[in-house]
């Protein structure tokens, strides 16, 4: 496996991303999202007590515990084929650990399930640190926008499957914690203006990137 190259410093905030081994669908449906968004909370744990897939049957028996994290989720979304998270670095090795639990984890669900060989994502997770304010909210704007982008739905508040409809009001969530980026607005609402004023150029630059490559 090759080196990474940018170091993960506890404290710091990063842009994680990785995709399925050759652009493949993994998130099918809404019983996949759901799954990897369960898994998530529950690798969040330092320590978590038993694997996931018995979590699942037997939850009543290990709670989850939020107050010792590896990492905090500043935001994410989930795609067909890949994922993005923004997050900050809480324990030695957190992110790394975290993401390793978490996709070996869903590897193997999808594995049994579909009844595929091999791995499921590719390598090396990709991790970019955020310098600035202003880079964090940037990027969070990216990723809340990647499934209008893509075209999987007009308004990033009709997408479940990321932490937009948190960050607007919409919704609540123990795994989110948005304060890094929120609070440099006056309002929610102000947030959903800054989002949506570059949604069709978000678009054109995807278009154009597409026409490069071809």
């Amino acid at each position: 496996m090759a080196l990474r190259k940018t170091i993960l410093a506890t404290g710091e905030v990063y842009h994680v991303l990785n995709r399925s081994v050759q652009g493949m669908p993994i998130f099918k449906g809404k019983r996949e999202m759901n799954i990897f968004l369960e898994a998530t909370k529950y690798y969040l744990q330092t320590d978590p007590s038993i694997k996931f897939s018995l979590y699942r049957v037997s939850k009543d028996r290990s709670p989850i515990n939020l107050d010792d994290k590896l990492v905090t989720v500043v935001n994410f979304c989930f795609m067909p084929n890949h994922f993005h998270f923004t997050l900050r670095q809480e324990k030695e090795n957190g992110i790394r650990k975290f993401i390793q639990r978490l996709s070996n984890s869903f590897a193997h669900y999808f594995n049994v399930k579909y009844n595929n060989r091999g791995p499921v994502f590719e390598g090396n997770f990709k991790a970019v640190r955020v310098e600035t304010d202003e880079q964090l909210l940037h990027l969070s704007r990216y990723i809340h926008l990647n499934p209008v982008t893509a075209y999987l739905v007009e308004n990033p508040e009709d997408y479940f499957y990321s932490s937009y409809r948190i960050y607007i009001g919409k919704e609540k969530s123990e795994i989110v914690d948005p304060s890094l980026v929120i609070n440099q607005f006056a309002s929610p609402e102000d947030y959903r203006k800054f989002v949506l004023t570059q949604k069709d150029y978000q678009r054109e630059l995807e278009r154009m990137k597409r026409l490069i490559i071809e």
